[in-house]
């Protein structure tokens, strides 16, 4: 082989071939983090799909999947999204809720790093900015900044029936539309409109009954899980679609909103807060806790957190996470990235 054939550039399809072996690692990596986000409250699952830079490619494949167009270029991040979710939830649920619990700033300050990760790769997409892009970042940062002091509701159980099977199905669009949505958490969401207890309940509960073979309380349970789950296909589908349709449409306020989502995402993620035990007469999730015996069952990952003034130690651990963090889902987004803004609308 002469010096020349060996200076020839890869052909153009190796490229495609690597640069779509790179694109499918991302979005793996991206779904894992996706998964892990899901089990810590506050935190949603789009937003680290946004920081490691595959947030385009999903959206495209959730949007194609719900008009039962099937293309192989869209179809494979998605499913790797979703592998790498399961694979992370699945394995992963007892120590992230463990860490969660019991170390919290620590796990807070990584995952304030990877979203901080993702805002060079829209920076990039934005530049050079305009009124038009800075307006929908003030207008994004300002939602998050306000659903972050929202108090949560409590469940309502003098409502109609009627009324209650509404507010499941609303309670499971908000979910859906959360999954899709960077910045803002499911589990927050369905606190606020007081469904949180009830979802979860009804969860559980099919799990008991299917284990132990009592069928009657399984179907029980569907009264609230069938609902919810018809919200979570409706707000999913629905907000997929829609953001598809913005990217297309107005990819600059578009993307610039969701610069603003995820800046405006660290603001629920303040670190530095301890939990505190409950007691008799607090509210817990909507729950009022009248005995002791109720006190008691409440779990630590349940318990209200209060803010506290970091150690020296603690503040520079926590910058240092934090810089791990981003180092972290800025190589992930850098990995297989072609340089170019991916179109909604791409074959």
């Amino acid at each position: 082989m002469t010096e020349q054939e060996t200076k020839q550039p890869p052909d153009a399809d190796y490229l495609a071939e690597y640069h779509g072996k790179a694109i499918s690692v991302r979005a793996i990596i991206g779904g894992m983090l996706m998964g892990l986000a899901n089990l810590v409250p506050g935190i949603s699952g789009g937003t680290m799909l946004l920081a490691v830079g595959i947030y385009p490619q999903f959206i495209n494949g959730v949007a194609e999947v719900s008009t039962f167009k099937f293309k192989a270029r869209t179809m494979l991040p998605l499913a790797c999204v979703i592998g790498g979710a399961i694979v992370a939830i699945v394995g992963f649920a007892g120590i992230v809720g463990n860490l969660v619990i019991h170390q919290r700033w620590l796990m807070y300050s990584l995952f304030i790093g990877l979203t901080f990760g993702g805002v060079p790769i829209l920076w990039r997409m934005l530049k050079p900015l305009d009124p038009r892009v800075v307006i929908a970042s003030i207008l994004g940062i300002i939602a998050m900044a306000g659903l972050a002091f929202v108090e949560p509701g409590t469940t309502t159980s003098s409502a109609s029936e009627t009324k209650q099977y509404a507010m499941l199905v609303i309670a499971g669009i908000a979910g859906g539309s959360a999954m899709i949505l960077p910045g803002i958490s499911g589990g927050y969401l369905l606190l606020i409109l007081g469904q949180y207890v009830t979802i979860l309940a009804a969860i559980s509960g099919a799990k008991d009954g299917a284990q132990a073979g009592d069928w009657s309380a399984v179907m029980g349970s569907m009264h609230v899980i069938i609902p919810v789950g018809i919200g979570v296909l409706v707000g999913v589908v629905g907000v997929s679609n829609l953001v598809k349709f913005l990217l297309a449409k107005y990819e600059r306020a578009t993307l610039g909103v969701l610069l603003g989502l995820l800046l405006g995402a660290v603001i629920g993620l303040w670190p530095f807060k301890e939990a505190i035990p409950p007691d008799i007469g607090d509210t817990i999730k909507g729950v009022l806790l009248e005995t002791q015996a109720v006190v008691d069952d409440i779990a630590p990952k349940d318990w209200r957190t209060e803010r506290f003034r970091p150690t020296i130690l603690q503040g520079c651990g926590s910058v240092g996470i934090i810089v791990i963090g981003f180092v972290i889902s800025s190589i992930i987004a850098h990995f297989g990235d072609s340089g170019e803004t991916p179109s909604p609308d791409s074959e």
